[in-house]
């Protein structure tokens, strides 16, 4: 059987900034298979590296990225809420990042779309990552949201891109059966680890998809993931998630 593939969940983000280069670097020194990172839009319309829907983290409770221009987003401190010693890091780039990462690792690009965004916006959220990402190579590259419209549209987009579907905590297996049923292009879904079972994990076999499971961090929580079979496990501390998969 094929060892599970370890993603660093924003890069190391409990040893740097999430989400910014420092954090990739420090997850790439691990032997880790992957990145998940996820992108949002500033106001004049770039992709950005931005997981949050506030801006707390820099100081700005109540404002959005896509309140900012991107020159003004690269202006920020984006580290300083890690450590105060941290070197100081503008806002990053989907293009930056894909440049600097994606012939060093699989990379997954969560898509945030949010709901107080116009679905124009969504869209060219979804043209713009997979523009950039270029034509799909095998499964190097994937595309994931929480947002099943924004994942068919990408399919109408690009056919062959592997699209992975974000399951929240209160979505079921009959949840499951009816996506996996309707919408047969995606690649495979991406589970919370609370909806990780066996009967999840025969459903998505029986169906061909890859399982994603988000975000394992404990030793039982690792160990659960990896005893299940999954292809992709996303975790904050990848080196623990490596030492027990290799031990």
């Amino acid at each position: 059987m094929t060892k599970p593939l370890i993603f660093a969940h924003r890069g190391a983000n409990k040893e740097a900034t999430e989400n910014t280069r420092s954090a990739f670097d420090k997850a790439l020194e691990y032997p880790i298979d992957g990145i998940e990172t996820d992108v949002q839009l500033s106001r004049d319309e770039v992709a950005v590296l931005w997981h949050d829907r506030f801006l707390g983290k820099v100081g700005l409770p109540t404002k959005h990225i896509d309140d900012f221009d991107y020159i003004r987003l690269q202006a920020m401190n984006f580290a300083a809420h890690f450590s105060s010693g941290a070197k100081p890091e503008g806002i990053m780039s989907l293009k930056e990042f894909l440049d600097a990462y994606r012939n060093r690792c699989r990379l997954l690009i969560e898509i945030k779309n949010r709901d107080w965004e116009l679905n124009s916006r969504h869209e060219i959220k979804v043209r713009q990552t997979l523009e950039m990402a270029g034509a799909a190579i095998g499964d190097t590259i994937m595309a994931s949201s929480f947002n099943l419209h924004s994942l068919v549209y990408a399919h109408q987009r690009a056919p062959e891109f592997p699209l992975v579907y974000n399951f929240e905590t209160d979505q079921t297996f009959s949840d499951a059966q009816r996506v996996l049923d309707e919408q047969s292009f995606l690649h495979g879904l991406c589970l919370p680890k609370e909806s990780l079972n066996d009967a999840m994990v025969k459903l998505l076999r029986d169906h061909g998809k890859c399982i994603a499971v988000y975000t394992c961090n404990s030793d039982a929580e690792i160990n659960k993931a990896l005893g299940l079979g999954v292809d992709i496990l996303i975790s904050d501390v990848p080196q623990k998630a490596l030492q027990i998969r290799d031990r």
